[in-house]
């Protein structure tokens, strides 16, 4: 890279003591850095006369392309260097869709406030995307419901969410404090499909109760799952974070006894972050505990 940029600088001031100044390196230096080159090429670069300094035919071409490369790379490295700052640069990031609706929006509001110079690409997937996606590197970290397999990942878990029932405001659970699980044997349930890692934790909540269930419909999204409520196709047991997406004429009860999900920060195993990168990361845990 030293003799690359000592040879632009002659090839450009046509002369060694001004391309000497514009390096800050004297002209011996200079000199040297050019002689290595052309040793190193097996090819004479300069005519040198006592009035200036031309590039030969090869150095000519060398000027070109060199000049060209060299200014990409700086392009590279400039990328680079801002990756360094913790208030600058590209964070992607995957969230199951019941954060991307809850918890997300309000943390990529206070990033693009607080840190302006952070920009965020979000991916609004499955919790097996998610998972997918940080294991492959495609995103610099997920948020995601207490992964399964959390050997695979370094895991902060950020808060803690509970489910509740959701009914319409004329079904018999609407004037209850609480509903017990036993209470849902009888009910027709609309559930998340088990692409969503809050469906894992229901199911074993049920099963491990031994309370048999009739699932009648399985959606993808919370806001889904309220539409049919709203139709009087059954009940929903949904997490807190998506309660703010309930419209009039639909009531969320609390469970008994309470079960929680645990939202949790992924990202590689023994994988660092990059610093904006850990400046998000920072950011949902501060979020959360506001939240909490």
């Amino acid at each position: 890279m030293r003799q690359l940029r000592a040879f632009l600088a002659v090839a450009s001031h046509r002369h060694f003591r001004r391309a000497a100044d514009a390096l800050h390196l004297t002209q011996p230096a200079v000199s040297r850095l050019i002689a290595d080159l052309e040793a190193e090429l097996d090819v004479r670069l300069f005519d040198r006369s006592t009035r200036e300094v031309v590039p030969t035919e090869a150095g000519r071409y060398l000027e070109q392309a060199a000049s060209r490369v060299l200014d990409e790379l700086d392009g590279v490295l400039a990328q680079v260097r801002t990756q360094s700052d913790p208030l600058r640069g590209r964070v992607r990031m995957a969230a199951v869709p019941t954060l991307s609706a809850g918890l997300v929006p309000a943390c990529i509001a206070h990033c693009a406030t607080a840190h302006p110079a952070i920009e965020i690409l979000l991916r609004d997937q499955s919790q097996a995307q998610v998972l997918d996606a940080v294991r492959g590197g495609e995103v610099d970290f997920g948020l995601t419901v207490e992964p399964a397999t959390p050997e695979e990942f370094d895991v902060e878990t950020i808060l803690r969410d509970p489910f509740s029932v959701v009914c319409r405001a004329d079904h018999r659970f609407a004037t209850k404090r609480h509903v017990t699980w036993k209470a849902l044997e009888h009910e027709s349930l609309i559930l998340l499909d088990h692409a969503s890692g809050s469906r894992r934790l229901i199911d074993t909540a049920f099963t491990t109760r031994n309370i048999p269930v009739r699932v009648t419909l399985e959606v993808g999204h919370p806001h889904t799952a309220f539409r049919m409520v709203e139709a009087g196709l059954g009940v929903t047991v949904t997490p807190a974070l998506s309660l703010d997406a309930l419209r009039p004429g639909l009531v969320a009860v609390n469970l008994s006894p309470e079960l929680y999900r645990e939202v949790t920060l992924i990202r590689r195993r023994a994988r660092s972050l990059s610093p904006p990168a850990q400046t998000v990361w920072n950011a949902f845990r501060d979020m959360a505990l506001t939240l909490a």
